[in-house]
């Protein structure tokens, strides 16, 4: 299940670092805590609002960071001046693709790899990066590279990446508000502290983010499954819809080949496998299903056209 976790991991490490500073300020300044020890219990209202900023700043950060951590965490080589033919081909069609789009131009990079992968990310349709992976170059043919770069210029074009900081940050928010509740009881209930905040509540805190972050993820593992059928479609409209099957059918080939993206990057990669934990926690939608999805969508068109003719 390596979909999107290291967008999770990273969140949940941004989300600390701000909790600890929230703490060290309130400490210092004297602003107060949302759980009061001697009688007045959880001010709801204020833990809420907090779990807010806590939430969508990992995830917001997590976002505007994105690129910066996809060109280091992959080895990713931005194209600047096309040295090859390939390479002025991917810089040719990505941009064809990104003005059909109506998106700026992304920036376009090479990361070495034998898996065929490719993913695209960044923080807005107008700042993205779209990269590729030697071992698609080599064992894709034009026609079904062209389909893979479609796929991601509709991830960037259908603002998946702001989509998903958005959801993320609302599961985030969520995630904090209830596992400070958790901390709350077990520190104030269970433990007896009538002091305010101590180990207990921080550490049943931090335990239950973890918890009922797995358990949240499972609602952005739904929405990215829908988000590859949009991309999908996107990956036939700029290609064709026979080019995009092609792709997928290529990549059936080479199912046996773990896909190795870090997390981040897979959440807008082209590959994508089903886990282990089951289809709640699957990243893509099985291969088989993105296919007879295309292949449907021809079947509509021509019925229509039939009956229209």
């Amino acid at each position: 299940m390596k979909r999107i976790f290291l967008f999770l991991a990273t969140n949940l490490a941004v989300m600390l670092i701000l909790s600890v500073a929230w703490f060290v300020i309130s400490q210092v300044f004297g602003l107060g805590s949302t759980m009061d020890y001697r009688g007045g219990g959880i001010n709801y209202t204020s833990t809420l609002v907090l779990s807010a900023v806590f939430g969508f700043g990992g995830s917001i950060i997590s976002l505007l960071i994105s690129k910066w951590m996809a060109k280091r965490s992959v080895g990713a080589q931005i194209i600047v001046q096309p040295s090859n033919e390939a390479e002025r081909w991917l810089l040719q069609t990505v941009e064809r693709q990104a003005k059909l789009a109506g998106i700026g131009m992304p920036e376009v990079a090479i990361y070495d790899s034998p898996e065929i992968n490719a993913f695209a990310t960044g923080a807005s349709r107008n700042n993205a990066l779209v990269a590729v992976s030697t071992g698609l170059l080599a064992n894709m043919t034009r026609d079904e590279a062209e389909a893979v770069l479609g796929h991601e210029i509709g991830h960037v074009a259908n603002g998946d990446m702001i989509t998903l900081t958005l959801i993320q940050g609302v599961v985030n928010t969520f995630v904090i508000f209830f596992a400070r509740i958790v901390g709350y009881f077990v520190d104030r209930v269970l433990l007896k502290n009538e002091n305010g905040p101590g180990i207990g509540f921080f550490v049943t805190t931090i335990a239950a983010e973890m918890v009922f972050g797995v358990l949240a993820s499972v609602i952005v593992m739904w929405f990215s499954r829908q988000r590859e059928f949009r991309a999908d479609e996107a990956g036939a409209r700029f290609a064709s819809r026979q080019k995009m099957i092609s792709a997928l059918e290529r990549l059936k080939l080479n199912y046996e080949t773990p896909a190795q993206l870090p997390s981040q990057m897979t959440a807008f990669g082209i590959s994508g496998h089903g886990s282990a934990l089951g289809r709640l926690f699957m990243s893509h939608p099985p291969l088989d299903e993105r296919i007879a999805a295309l292949r449907s969508g021809a079947s509509m068109g021509q019925r229509v056209s039939s009956t229209v003719s």
